[in-house]
């Protein structure tokens, strides 16, 4: 996108009042979605973000400055608003930029842009129309068919140029389902940091299905009881409750600060023994991968916690600074008009070695959280507030009644003390996950697993 040449007296620019590091961060994103209400197409969207970031930092100061103009005037015109913001001093770095290429782990076969819209919209259609055709029980289908090319450069002072690919595709379907007047939704929505050969063991028509099985499943239930209880919760998106409760906790923007729960508590024993948890942007694939981060880091794989033991922290290199540590390849951003800052990738419990069975047959009275939904947390105290989108009653070791209506409220340090069960099939759901430098796509993932008491909340 920008020549090496054109880079190097930007980054000389950007340092000539002393800064001791500079980065360019340019992007030329295309967002391409189709959207369906009832199995018609609705609404065909393109959008264009297209830019640069520049940032400098001396010390632990820092100051970044965007711009749509990426000529070389342009660029430059940036780089001095950053240094002048920055104080008064003079160039003390050489810039030398060596073209690095650390390959493609995500190798792309249909590039969604290649593909004419009439082929995308079949498979959205196949989605919707699945779900519409489930039950006479639901009453509106939407549907959404959603790729991205996002193309990057960086360059910076540490001597990185280096640009990157990256091509996701997601297929999303939303139901509503009417029962005695009530009304619940259901959704259903993978995606995959591939082109169209996602749907080569990804069915358009299960994904609909699913989404229509819920909302039916959740309109024609009772409301969950409240109180503490054991809780059994699904594989795959039920990982969203370690990623929010735990894993930005683990994140250098907050541990930096001191403002985490777990900062100071590196080698210390902070869940229990069956927990270990892993941040991957290095599975082939998968929706939060990358290849590298947004300051031109190879992505890495990191244990977080092995077997309860707090072993490292997701690190980018301005926060890493401030705690005397290397980056760990988890800087990222949602544009170049967001400064980057330590964020998850894809973030899962490993597998462990309890059986599904036997994690349900331990429970004599509790909740069965079949697929979380959002929440909110606090990453300074930890506690957390989930909602359950399908639940159901655990009654004398068995699964029963579907129940609505559910949330579990805690506190991440105690939540991952409490895991006390910890299942063999670890799956993954995707999400987006909104922080400092915007939202970003993540994997979340584990297998099933016990929290052996947690508040449930309900009526």
């Amino acid at each position: 996108m920008i020549p090496v040449e054109v880079c190097r007296r930007v980054l000389a620019k950007a340092v000539s009042t002393g800064a001791d590091y500079a980065e360019i961060f340019a992007e030329n994103t295309l967002n391409h979605s189709i959207e369906m209400v009832g199995g018609k197409v609705d609404a065909i969207n393109d959008n264009v973000i297209a830019g640069a970031g520049i940032r400098v930092y001396k010390g632990l100061r820092s100051v970044s400055a965007t711009t749509v103009d990426t000529t070389e005037a342009g660029l430059l015109r940036c780089a001095a608003a950053a240094a002048s913001a920055l104080g008064e001093g003079k160039a003390e770095i050489e810039i030398v930029l060596n073209e690095r290429l650390f390959g493609d782990i995500h190798p792309v076969r249909v590039v969604p842009s290649g593909v004419e819209n009439k082929t995308k919209a079949d498979i959205l259609r196949a989605a919707c129309c699945a779900a519409m055709e489930y039950s006479d029980k639901v009453r509106q289908v939407t549907g959404t068919f959603l790729d991205v090319d996002h193309n990057i450069l960086i360059a910076s002072t540490d001597g990185i140029y280096v640009q990157d690919r990256q091509i996701r595709t997601r297929l999303m379907v939303n139901a509503v389902a009417e029962i005695n007047g009530e009304t619940q939704t259901g959704g259903c929505r993978p995606g995959r940091r591939m082109g169209l050969e996602m749907f080569d063991f990804i069915d358009p028509v299960k994904v609909g299905v699913h989404a229509a099985r819920q909302a039916v499943t959740m309109a024609g239930a009772g409301y969950c009881p409240a109180g503490v209880m054991p809780v059994a919760i699904e594989n795959g998106f039920g990982g969203v409750i370690f990623h929010e409760a735990c894993g930005h906790s683990l994140e250098a923007s907050s541990v930096a600060y001191g403002a985490s729960q777990f900062a100071g508590k590196l080698g210390q024993t902070i869940a229990n023994p069956k927990v270990t948890a892993i941040d991957d942007g290095t599975i082939p694939g998968a929706w939060g991968s990358i290849n590298i981060d947004d300051e031109g880091t190879p992505a890495q794989r990191k244990v977080l916690i092995e077997k309860g033991v707090l072993k490292t922290y997701m690190i980018d290199k301005f926060n890493g600074r401030r705690m005397g540590m290397a980056s760990t390849g988890s800087s990222r951003r949602q544009s170049y008009a967001f400064t980057p800052t330590s964020r998850m990738t894809n973030t899962y419990i490993a597998a462990g070695e309890d059986k599904n069975e036997d994690i349900i047959a331990s429970i004599e009275y509790g909740l069965y959280a079949k697929e979380m939904g959002g929440g909110s947390v606090n990453p300074v105290t930890g506690e957390f507030n989930f909602a359950v989108n399908e639940g159901y009653m655990i009654r004398n070791g068995r699964i029963c009644e579907p129940v609505r209506g559910a949330s579990l409220v805690g506190k991440g340090s105690d939540v991952i003390q409490k895991i006390d069960m910890v299942g063999t099939d670890m799956d993954m759901g995707q999400g987006m996950c909104g922080s400092s430098s915007g939202s970003i796509p993540t994997n979340v993932g584990q297998p099933l697993i016990r929290v052996s008491s947690i508040t449930v909340g309900g009526r």
